[in-house]
C-alpha cells in the first residue's frame, strides 16, 4: 500500500536493544515510516564484514511500540541487505539510518566502524545513507543534545538526496554543559590507532591477547577535520565514499614497465 511518508530503514551495531537506536527509531518516527533489522548482539568493529559460512536469523521484535522491527544474528552489512531484499521486498527506502553508536567512529575508525557498514551497504544499494555516532561510550550515555540534530540532518538528506555511492558518517560530542556551536562539514582526519597487545594468561595457563591502544592525531590542529571539530564542540559531518581507488596513484603507475 502506498505511504506518503518516507520509508526510513534503520540499523545499527550495539545491536537492537541499546539506546542509541531507540533514540533514532524515535527521532525517525518524527520523519516518517519507520523499518528496523538491527544485529540481536553487540557487532562493534565488524566492519563491513558478512556472513557467509552459517546461517542468518532473523526474528520479529516488538521492542520497539508500533514500529515493525527484526533482530538479526548477522552483522550490520547483513541487516541492511536483509533489510533492503527481504523485510521490504519490493519497497526501496527513501533512507537508511545507522546508530546512533555508543562512541565515536572518526578518522581511520570508519574502516572498522559496523555503524558505518550499515551506512555504506545503504550507500551500495543507491539508497542515501547515514551513520550517526556519540562520542560517548556509555551504555546509558545522554543523547538529549543531538536529536534536533539528527532530524535536520535526515530532513536534508531526504530533501536534496546524496551523490551515488557517498554516505555521511556524522558524530556528535558527548553531552556537556556547553551548548553545541552547529554542524561542520569536514574531512576525514588522518589518524591511525597505535596498537598495542597484552598478553595474559587465562586460567589455564594458556596465553591469550586483549587488544588496546592509543589514537594519534597527523591532523592535530587542522580546523577542516572531524577531531577538529568534535574537540571544539561542533556537530562532525564526513561524506564518505566506498570506492578506494587511488586515481592519481593509478596515473603514475601508467608509467610502470609491465
Amino acid at each position: 500500500m502506498y505511504s506518503p511518508k518516507p520509508l526510513i530503514l534503520v540499523s545499527n551495531d550495539d545491536g537492537i536493544t541499546s539506546l542509541g537506536i531507540r533514540t533514532l527509531v524515535e527521532v525517525m518516527q518524527e520523519l516518517g515510516e519507520v523499518v528496523v533489522v538491527a544485529p540481536d548482539s553487540p557487532q562493534s568493529g565488524m566492519g563491513h564484514a558478512i556472513t557467509i559460512g552459517e546461517p542468518l536469523r532473523l526474528h520479529a521484535t516488538p521492542i520497539f511500540e508500533g514500529i515493525k522491527a527484526y533482530e538479526c544474528s548477522g552483522t550490520p552489512a547483513d541487516c541492511v541487505k536483509l533489510g533492503k531484499h527481504y523485510v521490504l521486498k519490493d519497497r526501496t527506502p527513501d533512507l537508511v539510518v545507522s546508530g546512533i553508536n555508543h562512541g565515536s567512529n572518526t578518522s581511520i575508525s570508519v574502516l572498522y566502524s559496523g555503524t558505518m557498514s550499515a551506512a555504506i551497504e545503504g550507500a551500495i544499494e543507491g539508497i542515501p545513507s547515514i551513520g550517526f555516532s556519540l562520542c560517548d561510550f556509555a551504555s546509558d550515555a545522554d543523547f538529549s543534545h543531538v536529536r534536533p540534530y539528527v532530524k535536520q540532518i535526515a530532513s536534508n538528506v531526504l530533501a536534496n538526496g546524496l551523490p551515488k555511492g557517498v554516505a555521511l558518517n556524522v558524530n556528535f560530542p558527548k553531552k556537556s554543559e556547553d551548548t553545541l556551536k552547529g554542524v561542520r562539514i569536514c574531512r576525514q582526519t588522518n589518524g591511525k590507532w597505535q596498537e598495542e597487545f597484552d598478553k595474559r594468561k587465562d586460567p589455564h595457563g594458556r596465553s591469550y591477547f586483549w587488544l588496546s591502544g592509543n589514537f594519534v592525531n597527523f591532523d592535530a590542529g587542522q580546523e577542516d577535520t572531524c577531531e577538529w571539530a568534535l574537540e571544539n564542540n561542533y556537530v562532525s559531518v564526513v561524506p564518505c565514499q566506498y570506492d578506494l581507488t587511488a586515481y592519481e596513484t593509478m596515473k603514475l603507475m601508467q608509467q610502470w614497465q609491465f
